[in-house]
């Protein structure tokens, strides 16, 4: 195993042909040449065999959903998957003493990976105010202070709760009913930034906020539309189903700025086909889009789905289903027929003829399912973009049946289940009823703050304290100045990790860094040996019991500390048994299964093989809107403007990455390697803009403030994306997303539709470290 790396990596940039197939034989190869490089070959192989098996570890990478017990093969992970799980199981290990010799000034001047790379968090540490190095503390002490500084506000108020998605479904649990104990509605989550808009959508049309689609749904379709989404880097084992699909006849539609090389073609290394033979083609039809055109492109097609249903009368549309169970269908389609065809060509960029094709390929399947991810919810308009895709689904009763329905694909593994357990700023009342019911306090009724109106309110002072579990807040939202600035006017930052990352480095007047076990690690409490739970994105609970020893004897769970805490702030003010929940997580699921509803019996059911299926309304003909049944809509949404000699970009993740964590500096699927420092860019507007491969550019963001935004020391790499659009990794690039620029309704960022300009420049000293 290698030592933590010293200094920064050298970048040095080389471009070849982007892959014309994902996976394989190489995928396996990088994912164990890196597992060695952080951990033994008996820690990898016991991660590795128990990762996604029943009664093993739960993948803690994306959200998507295993096979049925019994189909599971013996090596269940992707590559991405391997990575992850080895990066949290890695033998490396940050002490005290490295941080006597690396203050916090310094930490902030590292890279992303850099600090990743240390290692494993071992104890609680302390920042104190006008220090400049992170101190020992034990867990008395800390929680003491946090316990202070909570009850010493003015108002519950000023104080945040944020959540990642890698926390279980116990702790998120816990971490709701404390925040609303303590006075608070304040839960801000990752959910605001990846797919909040997804929910509102889907809440407004169906009534639920999740998707409506199974594993056996996408085997069994007869078209997928995959919008906005990239599975060969961000939910590989997506791959694994869409193969599936496609050898039981199903046809596949790709609609993206970028050609990627997963929707291209797939060799899965599970099988021996994967393995000597040529693969499976995914993507039988790319729409080559720009940059939110996606609405425009679904009003096209369901434009023409009613006129074919004018020209042939009854054998297009499913008149008893938008009879039965839909409402507004006169409105919508009156506003669909008046939509423009110019306006679409050129929001999307595609010709009439394409459209039309897709129109045929809709006319020949009886069952339809639309899949998307964050290339669609990080605009603007994605919210009536997402209401558009439902539209389109009712027109010819795409729901409710197998093989049909909407498909939203979260990106972090229990990102779904954090909010089924409570985890948002405005749980409707049933669900605070019924913690009032079971606990006996009256929980806060008034909305609380999501991610970006948690950061508004730090910068203006009204937040003192910020308590973020797992996760890494400040470089996963938007506009980084501003959110480093607004961190730094708190009291009191504290953040419950098991790895080092930039937000650790952005510190209020004090901080704290509270060590937690990971998701690989065994959890003993004095109720023995606890497994924990998660829900994936197709709302399937079920188990996940970590494997390995705890890197260090002073870790405690993410239950125990968020217990604790709970147990030291609130002194008994209400009767809720924090001690019984530490030793027992049972307990706690004793608790949710009266309080969520599909969770009753939680405890025996989610032990079966395959966990608890929690129920979807839609797929039993229920809708819980206003009207009682699905809601068509009327849409609109301005294309994003780009003026003259300006491009759209957007921010992605490169194959080698997990959210804001790259692991090398390679994008080997995109042919990039050896720097994140570049932007993609096609050679047609690379020649009109006058630039060339190679060049150094700063990015430089185009906001309605008068603010600059700029990204630093970038190389042009001429890449086919869509006309007009660019696309830059992140987090490097967050600091040009403004705080301002977010989806309408849903209060997202919008990270996918920045206007930049490219301003030639010459490359400074300290690149890597930006």
């Amino acid at each position: 195993m290698k030592k933590p790396p010293g200094e920064e990596p050298k970048e040095a940039l080389t471009t070849t042909p982007p892959q014309k197939w994902a996976a394989g034989v190489p995928a396996v190869v990088h994912a164990l040449e890196y597992s060695l490089e952080q951990t033994s070959p008996g820690r990898v192989g016991e991660t590795l065999l128990t990762m996604n098996q029943v009664d093993g570890i739960d993948c803690p990478g994306c959200a998507w959903a295993d096979p049925a017990p019994g189909k599971r093969h013996r090596n269940e992970y992707c590559e991405n998957g391997a990575k992850h799980i080895t990066d949290e199981a890695t033998g490396r290990r940050i002490t005290a003493e490295f941080f006597r010799t690396h203050p916090v000034s310094e930490l902030g001047r590292r890279s992303d990976m850099w600090l990743n790379q240390q290692g494993r968090l071992t104890e609680p540490m302390v920042k104190r105010p006008g220090s400049d190095t992170y101190e020992p503390i034990s867990w008395h002490d800390a929680f003491g202070l946090l316990a202070e500084e909570l009850t010493a506000l003015d108002s519950p108020d000023e104080a945040v709760f944020y959540t990642s998605g890698r926390a279980s479904n116990e702790a998120a649990f816990v971490l709701q009913l404390f925040a609303r104990a303590f006075g608070t509605n304040n839960l801000p989550d990752c959910s605001n930034l990846c797919h909040e808009s997804s929910g509102f959508a889907l809440h407004e049309t169906l009534g639920t906020g999740k998707g409506t689609v199974s594993l056996q749904d996408l085997h069994h379709t007869d078209l997928i539309f995959l919008v906005g989404q990239n599975p060969g880097s961000n939910h590989p084992r997506m791959l694994s189903a869409l193969e599936e699909a496609k050898r039981n006849g199903a046809r596949i539609i790709a609609v993206n700025p970028l050609p990627e090389t997963g929707l291209r073609r797939f060799k899965n290394p599970q099988k021996a086909r994967g393995v000597i033979g040529p693969g499976t083609q995914i993507a039988d039809r790319f729409l080559h889009i720009r940059l939110g055109g996606d609405m425009a492109l679904f009003q096209g097609l369901n434009r023409l789905l009613l006129e074919a249903e004018d020209a042939r009368p009854g054998q297009v549309l499913d008149h008893d289903f938008i009879r039965a169970h839909t409402t507004g269908f006169d409105e919508f389609a009156a506003h669909v027929r008046a939509v423009d065809w110019q306006d679409v060509t050129a929001a999307t960029g595609l010709t009439r003829e394409e459209i039309e094709q897709v129109r045929d390929e809709v006319l020949r399947s009886r069952r339809v399912i639309v899949c998307w991810a964050m290339g669609i919810t990080q605009h603007k308009h994605a919210v009536p973009t997402i209401r558009e895709f439902v539209n389109f689904l009712m027109l010819r009763g795409n729901l409710g049946r197998a093989g049909t329905g909407a498909c939203p694909v979260r990106g972090h593994s229990n990102v779904q289940g954090d909010r089924t357990m409570g985890i948002w700023e405005r749980m409707p009342d049933s669900f605070l009823d019924a913690l009032q019911r079971e606990f006996g306090f009256d929980p806060p009724r008034a909305h609380g703050l999501d991610s970006v109106n948690s950061i508004r309110a730090m910068r203006e002072g009204r937040i003192k304290v910020f308590l973020g579990l797992a996760g890494n807040f400040v470089r996963a939202v938007p506009d980084s100045a501003v959110t480093e600035d607004a961190m730094r006017r708190c009291r009191l930052t504290a953040h419950i990790s098991t790895k080092l990352n930039r937000s650790h480095t952005v510190c209020g007047d004090t901080a704290l860094i509270l060590p937690t076990l990971g998701r690989t690690e065994r959890d003993i409490q004095a109720h023995g040996e606890q497994f924990v739970t998660v829900e994936n994105s197709m709302s399937e609970v079920h188990t996940s019991r970590g494997r390995l020893r705890p890197a260090s004897p002073l870790l405690l769970s993410e239950v125990a500390i968020l217990c604790r805490l709970a147990r030291r702030t609130l002194d008994g003010r209400v009767d809720v048994p924090w001690e019984q929940f530490e030793g027992d997580y049972g307990a706690i699921r004793d608790r949710i299964s009266r309080i969520v509803q599909g969770l009753h019996d939680f405890n025996r059911r989610v032990v079966r093989p395959g966990g608890i299926q929690l129920p979807n309304p839609v797929n039993e003909g229920v809708f819980h809107t206003a009207a009682d049944k699905a809601l068509f809509t009327r849409n609109t949404g301005e294309t994003p403007g780009v003026p003259e000699g300006h491009l759209l970009l957007q921010t992605l993740r490169s194959h080698d990455q997990w959210n804001t964590v790259p692991y090398t500096t390679d994008d080997r699927y995109r042919g990039i390697h050896g720097s994140r420092r570049v932007v993609l860019v096609n050679p047609g507007d690379l020649a009109e803009l006058g630039l060339t491969e190679g060049q150094w550019v700063d990015l430089v963001g185009v906001w309605t403030d008068d603010t600059e935004r700029r990204a630093e020391d970038f190389k042009v790499v001429p890449y086919p994306t869509a006309r007009g659009c660019a696309a830059a990794y992140y987090p490097e690039t967050q600091v040009l997303v403004p705080l301002d620029s977010v989806a309408e309704i849903s209060n997202q960022p919008a990270s996918k539709a920045v206007v930049v300009r490219l301003e030639p420049t010459a490359p400074r000293l300290g690149t890597a470290a930006r």
